[in-house]
């Protein structure tokens, strides 16, 4: 009689993928700056931001509602993880474990856009801080997302803190202090 194959468990980083990396810069003055910043987020991802408004006035910092504040990119699939490879470079591919949350996410600033590998200073432009979130997934997390058939994913379907450093360490190379 053959003995039975062994089924193994597939490993973290087969189970975890990247969802998306949401970038945000925040000038919070409106007019030529979020113009600026939107040209800087365009340069980075290729993608057109999107404009976030003031959600009620601030006298002191000038700001009213309604008006444009902030732009935000969000990036999906490959581009994904080119984009994200570029910002770890720019942060040393060292991340605090701090900048992980309870459910897998990541979110980390850099100082300035020009630290960013391939993007040079354009005094046109400026400089720039931004945000960046960075969201991990499990397959099966779909049925969650679907039309037909929606159902709200299971705890399995989660990515846990220790999953998502797992997987940012062996995807990505990264150092987590």
């Amino acid at each position: 009689m053959a003995e039975s194959a062994q089924v193994q468990e597939p490993t973290v980083a087969a189970r975890v993928s990247l969802g998306k990396v949401v970038l945000n810069i925040a000038p919070g003055k409106s007019g030529e700056m979020v113009e600026r910043a939107s040209k800087v987020l365009e340069t980075l991802t290729g993608q057109k931001p999107s404009q976030r408004k003031a959600k009620k006035t601030v006298r002191d910092f000038g700001i009213h509602k309604g008006e444009p504040i902030a732009v935000v990119v969000t990036v999906r699939k490959d581009r994904a993880a080119t984009v994200l490879k570029d910002l770890l470079m720019a942060k040393s591919n060292v991340v605090n474990e701090s900048s992980f949350d309870d459910l897998g996410n990541l979110a980390f600033g850099i100082k300035e856009h020009i630290d960013i590998p391939g993007v040079k200073y354009d005094p046109t432009v400026g400089i720039f801080g931004m945000d960046v979130c960075v969201s991990l997934e499990k397959e099966g997390l779909r049925v969650g997302r679907r039309r037909r058939a929606q159902a709200r994913p299971g705890r399995e379907q989660r990515v846990s803190k220790e999953e998502a450093v797992a997987f940012m360490k062996a995807k990505f190379g990264v150092e987590i202090r």
